[in-house]
């Protein structure tokens, strides 16, 4: 069965010379697709598949994990190249969304051409099968551990209204499914939501835990780490030792926080890297 799942973009340097920056993306192929989710914060995916050999412009389907720019940010690139792709968005990817401190107000939401692409399907339900290899998740909600929480993240990210800033619920999160012979693959983008609580609403859908799990954790930090944040990411490591997946991570997840994953989950985690690859049917 045909896998392979190539990191076009991550924030650190891998050993392919590939361009890095604060960003993700991944070339996916299947049986039956040729795929990416997400596309970085600028065209740098674009210039690391040349630089890789992988044809961009034979991709049919691209998914965004959430309406955030630097996982947004190259569509508009990618439409200019490749208009026949299908873009599974979910509907609510396009409104204000900022990351705020006491220090800065950033706008970190999508540029909102994207939305007028012609190739775009916004996905408005809970669960949408594409077709019998892809499947597109969302609605998570559960309450189970969620190390963000402990961190304190969550609550910089906010939405804004009419009437002021609300809480992101992240309702324009959505976490993508590979199915293959009773072989399965999750990626999500940041997991903002919480990997654990990422992992139940999978359970919940497919009554089971996948073989591998692609995503960022939103661990990092810039301050010091308490000794309560430290304990929460190592019991988010326990947890996700029970389901027997193999994890990739990256990009949000810090170097840190990884670290102390390490620790707990030996060879069951595994770093990411700009121009890594990450899985291919060679190595199976």
């Amino acid at each position: 069965m045909k896998r392979k799942i190539v990191n076009l973009v991550e924030d650190t340097p891998g050993n392919t010379g590939c361009l890095y920056e604060h960003g993700l993306s991944f070339y996916i192929e299947t049986e039956r697709h040729k795929l990416l989710m997400d596309s970085g914060a600028t065209d740098m995916f674009w210039r690391n598949a040349d630089r890789l050999g992988i044809d961009l412009k034979a991709v049919d389907t691209l998914v965004l994990s959430h309406g955030h720019y630097d996982h947004a940010g190259g569509i508009l690139t990618f439409a200019e190249r490749n208009p026949k792709a299908a873009i599974y968005l979910r509907s609510t990817v396009g409104e204000e969304y900022y990351h705020l401190t006491k220090a800065r107000e950033k706008y970190i939401g999508i540029d909102r051409r994207i939305l007028d692409l012609k190739q775009c399907v916004f996905v408005q339900e809970d669960c949408t099968k594409i077709d019998d290899e892809l499947f597109l998740f969302s609605h998570i909600t559960g309450k189970n551990g969620a190390a963000t929480d402990s961190l304190q993240i969550k609550q910089q990210f906010k939405r804004r209204t009419a009437n002021g800033f609300v809480q992101d619920t992240f309702e324009h999160e959505q976490c993508l499914v590979i199915w293959q012979e009773n072989y399965s693959i999750l990626l999500s983008g940041c997991a903002h939501s919480g990997i654990l609580n990422i992992l139940e609403r999978y359970h919940e859908v497919f009554h089971s835990y996948p073989d591998v799990v692609i995503s960022g954790f939103h661990m990092i930090k810039k301050e010091e780490y308490q000794e309560d944040e430290i304990s929460a990411i190592k019991e988010t490591a326990s947890a996700l030792m029970q389901t027997g997946a193999v994890f990739y991570t990256g990009h949000c997840t810090g170097q840190a926080a990884y670290a102390w994953m390490k620790d707990i989950m030996g060879d069951r985690l595994r770093d990411i890297h700009s121009g890594d690859t990450l899985l291919s049917s060679d190595s199976l």
